[in-house]
């Protein structure tokens, strides 16, 4: 008799084991959405929100177009060219169509989701390098997410890029594909755990890194890069660590060797397109910006290869990553400086922009610091986690408000647009023909008060290209160089010179309207006029 009854309670023991690590991971989940959504909401309040600046208004032109195919018909390469290798344009199109919703408000709810997705990510990421009590490891994975929520809009290095931008574009979406394949590979790679859990990794990493392709493919270039490099970290032997290490490193030097040896001939148009782009060339950084290489990489070192204060399994997870972004880094600079460079014959390795691969080492490095945070200082205080919120987030708060100055920190659909360079693009969408062309300086980004407000998805009209962003685009896509040069040639100094020298530069070009800014000498009608720009007629 005790023989059957000793199964059943083992049995009977199994299954209250089994609903008490179910309640732990309800609460887990409860905690993590709780967490996450909350910080969501506190990413966007210091960050903001400014859905036409920047890369945020190259991405939605293309959007527009799309919507509405009468749209720019004189500068359509330009407008269409970030949609020609990603599926981010026809997606936030198809969904207008499909929830029939007003285009600003579906880009609205995506930035959302953009958010939540990459800061759910990081705490599953959290989760799963910081294995220790589950009190320590959800104040670490919460101190992880909050310091990531204050610091997306801190700049990584020198590369033009954010941790996250304060508006919606297909990295918006690449980035926590990344972070999701990253941790497929710690699943994956889990070999005390059973298969199905490593099978739910790989899948997790193959749809981490589709995603990626599929949204922007330089950051699946760079997500590749990193996810093998940790696969190898995390192999049983150690001759596949280091060795599939090093053969992976120098696979990928070679790849960068070749592409550069066999890229084709450049055209003098595109050199000085590609050459407007500094942050491409390690030579053009600043000091403080080569810091931002090195600082990180410091703290990442020291976690990957000197911390060994705990049990190994609470300290594998944490230091193969810890080791990969390191590696990581070390492969970008490593490319940049041989390939790379500014009297290159060719620049088809800087065009990779490989230096953005640090994305992912500041990703980790807040995580990392977020972690410590949460775990010894912050602990179970409610009034140190406020704060370090107002202390942290305040500190990033004033840097987004001194770089949107002369706009609403928050340019949500239902508030009319405080910028008046915005609203003197508004007014040439109600009151000009579609087929209109218009010229500006080609510089105009930079302006004061202008605050990087995108004329072209704005406006909804045709414009020649401008200096800096189309500059961008004519950097990537070499057939649109000469396209370039010509409209930043005839824009050069718009609003500084004479009513005669403008006619004869544009009006071969077929331009009809012209903005200038609000101090320009000129006899042309204008019916719009603000405090910072005049809308006139050329013809």
């Amino acid at each position: 008799m005790g023989v059957l009854v000793a199964p059943v309670e083992a049995r009977r023991e199994s299954g209250l084991a089994r609903a008490a690590r179910r309640l732990r991971l309800w609460g887990d989940r409860a905690s993590a959405f709780a967490v996450v959504g909350a910080a969501t909401v506190l990413a966007i309040a210091i960050e903001g929100y400014h859905p036409y600046a920047e890369d945020g208004g190259i991405y939605l032109a293309g959007v527009k177009r799309l919507l509405d195919a009468g749209l720019y018909p004189h500068d359509t390469a330009f407008a269409m060219e970030p949609a020609r290798w990603s599926a981010f344009a026809p997606m936030v199109a198809g969904l207008v169509r499909v929830m029939h919703v007003p285009l600003p408000w579906v880009v609205l709810g995506l930035h959302l989701v953009s958010v939540w997705a990459t800061l759910f990510a990081v705490w599953m990421l959290a989760a799963r390098c910081f294995v220790r009590g589950d009190e320590s490891k959800n104040a670490a994975a919460a101190g992880a997410v909050v310091l990531l929520a204050c610091w997306l809009g801190l700049p990584v290095a020198g590369t033009a890029l954010y941790v996250m931008d304060p508006y919606l574009t297909a990295r918006s979406f690449a980035t926590p594909a990344m972070l999701l394949a990253l941790l497929g590979v710690l699943d994956a790679t889990e070999w005390e755990e059973v298969s199905a859990q490593r099978r739910r990794g790989w899948v997790m990493w193959m749809s981490g890194l589709a995603i990626c392709a599929m949204m922007h493919p330089p950051t699946a270039l760079y997500a590749g890069i990193a996810t093998v490099v940790l696969a190898c970290l995390r192999a049983r032997g150690r001759e596949v660590r280091v060795g599939g290490t090093v053969a992976w490193c120098v696979m990928t030097m070679a790849a960068a060797a070749c592409a550069q040896m066999f890229a084709p001939t450049e055209s003098a148009a595109y050199v000085r397109a590609a050459l407007t782009r500094t942050y491409w060339f390690l030579s053009e950084w600043r000091w403080y910006e080569v810091v931002g290489i090195a600082a990180p990489a410091a703290i990442l070192g020291t976690v990957g290869w000197l911390l060994h204060g705990r049990a190994e399994r609470d300290n594998r997870a944490m230091r193969a990553v810890a080791r990969m972004t390191v590696i990581v880094a070390a492969i970008a600079c490593a490319v940049a400086l041989l390939f790379a460079r500014e009297d290159a014959a060719r620049h088809l390795v800087a065009r990779m922009q490989q230096l953005r691969m640090f994305q992912v080492v500041y990703v980790v490095m807040i995580l990392m610091l977020g972690k410590w945070l949460g775990e010894r200082v912050l602990r179970r205080r409610v009034w140190k986690w406020a704060a370090a919120v107002i202390v942290l987030g305040g500190v990033m708060f004033g840097a987004a408000r001194a770089e949107y100055a002369g706009s609403n920190h928050l340019e949500l659909p239902w508030v009319a647009p405080r910028n008046a360079w915005g609203q003197g693009f508004e007014w040439v969408r109600a009151n000009t023909p579609k087929d209109a062309l218009f010229a500006m300086d080609a510089d105009y980004i930079h302006a004061p008060g202008e605050d990087a407000q995108n004329f072209r998805a704005i406006a909804e009209r045709s414009v020649l290209p401008d200096a800096s962003k189309d500059g961008g685009e004519a950097s990537i896509a070499p057939d649109l160089a000469a396209l370039w040069a010509r409209g930043v040639a005839a824009q050069d100094g718009l609003s500084g010179i004479s009513d005669a020298e403008r006619v004869a530069r544009l009006q071969p070009l077929g331009v009809t309207w012209v903005v200038l800014e609000v101090g320009a000498k000129t006899r042309l009608e204008c019916p719009y006029v603000n405090a910072s720009v005049r809308v006139c007629r050329v013809d």
